[in-house]
């Protein structure tokens, strides 16, 4: 073992590299104020198409855009040493952590959200977003965000931190990659009531093959699987019984293997690091939290939740499937969305295409939880 511990991120420090680092941002080439792009409805702008091998380190954005919903209306698309299909394709602001086309403030070890009440002549400002996942690319890297709103973006400010190096990419240096995916609703498993008001551990229903489960990855390859932001519109308690939803159990398969999976958890709360439903209401922790929170009595409303699996990359060597139970056994039929992150040795299965626009937008449920301000 090395004794200097080179691969701690303070420990690390000390160390000097030969590398050079770069930014490319938004600032205003004229030398002036206009720090930023505007962006027309149905156009696509370029940040960052850069040759040469390195790895960005850091991500900051912030945008302005009047459309509602924009956050879920705009695209992250992010691609690697040329490919065709990105490895990247994401709704904005789910990308950086909160899904339901909303902001909040907190702050997490990759991804966090700086956001405050400040409005301006239209409405409120977005968030200040940033992203600390590192994204190694051998021969070329290109970020650009397309504008599928009905209105410009009217800001687009950014920085593109990164770092660029005389020296190969190694070969066993995986690619960042993100998905977005959401069943609106998802389709409950309906099961005869056994008992008046069940514990929860009498629930009715058995899940033994993983099938009708909500999937977050489904990945082929050689990588990790480094954790997720799940999405959940808690508006249909369809057991009766319970309006929480979190006794849906995590289901990892990897490599192709069937039932059971060697990965296999007890309850939506207990992945996400809590337990006995989300007592805390919203906080944020480095590796896991609740970035938006509803009604911790009765759970309707909306929720975003987040797990990096930083200390505990979930690795596979041909494929992975990482899904999750929609109640117990599959039995509630609300609206479920997440990103998936991981790194892959390339190539990767193709992203699928986003759904359209008016299939991306949340739901709308002023008396259970978040609505437009």
């Amino acid at each position: 073992m090395d004794v200097w511990n080179p691969n701690s991120p303070l420990g690390g420090l000390p160390f000097v590299k030969k590398a050079r680092t770069l930014r490319e941002s938004s600032y205003d080439r004229t030398g002036g104020n206009r720090d930023f792009r505007v962006v027309p409805a149905g156009a696509t702008e370029v940040l960052i198409d850069r040759e040469g091998t390195g790895c960005i380190k850091h991500i900051w954005m912030t945008t302005r855009c009047y459309a509602p919903h924009y956050l879920r209306k705009l695209v992250l698309e992010m691609y690697w040493d040329g490919e065709e299909n990105p490895s990247v394709r994401v709704p904005f602001g789910d990308f950086f952590g909160i899904g339901h086309a909303t902001c909040k403030h907190y702050v997490s070890l990759p991804l966090s959200m700086v956001f405050g009440e400040r409005r301006g002549p239209k409405g409120p400002f977005a968030a200040s977003m940033n992203c600390y996942f590192p994204m190694p690319f051998g021969s070329r890297a290109k970020i650009q965000i397309i504008n599928e709103s009905e209105s410009p973006i009217e800001n687009l400010f950014f920085y593109i931190d990164y770092e660029l190096y005389t020296d190969e990419a190694p070969a066993d240096l995986g690619r960042f990659h993100a998905t977005w995916h959401r069943e609106n609703p998802c389709e409950p498993v309906v099961y005869e009531a056994t008992e008046e008001n069940p514990a929860p551990w009498d629930l009715p229903g058995l899940n033994t093959t993983g099938d009708d489960n909500y999937v977050i990855l489904d990945a082929e390859g050689e990588g990790h699987y480094v954790g997720c932001v799940l999405n959940i519109d808690n508006f249909d308690a369809s057991n009766q019984v319970y309006t929480w939803p979190g006794e849906g159990d995590d289901m990892i398969f990897v490599d192709g293997e069937s039932w059971p999976p060697q990965i296999h958890g007890t309850g939506t709360e207990d992945y996400f690091n809590c337990a006995w439903g989300f007592p805390s209401g919203e906080y944020a922790g480095p590796y896991h939290g609740i970035s938006l929170g509803s009604d911790i009595q009765e759970h309707f409303g909306k929720w975003s939740l987040y797990r990096w699996h930083i200390e505990d990359p979930i690795r596979f060597s041909k494929s992975i499937r990482v899904t999750i139970e929609h109640g117990h056994a599959n039995d509630q039929g609300n609206d479920y969305s997440s990103v998936g992150y991981w790194y892959q040795l390339e190539p990767h299965k193709p992203l699928p295409e986003l759904p359209p626009v008016e299939d991306r937008l949340p739901r709308r449920w002023p008396e259970h939880g978040l609505w437009d301000k």
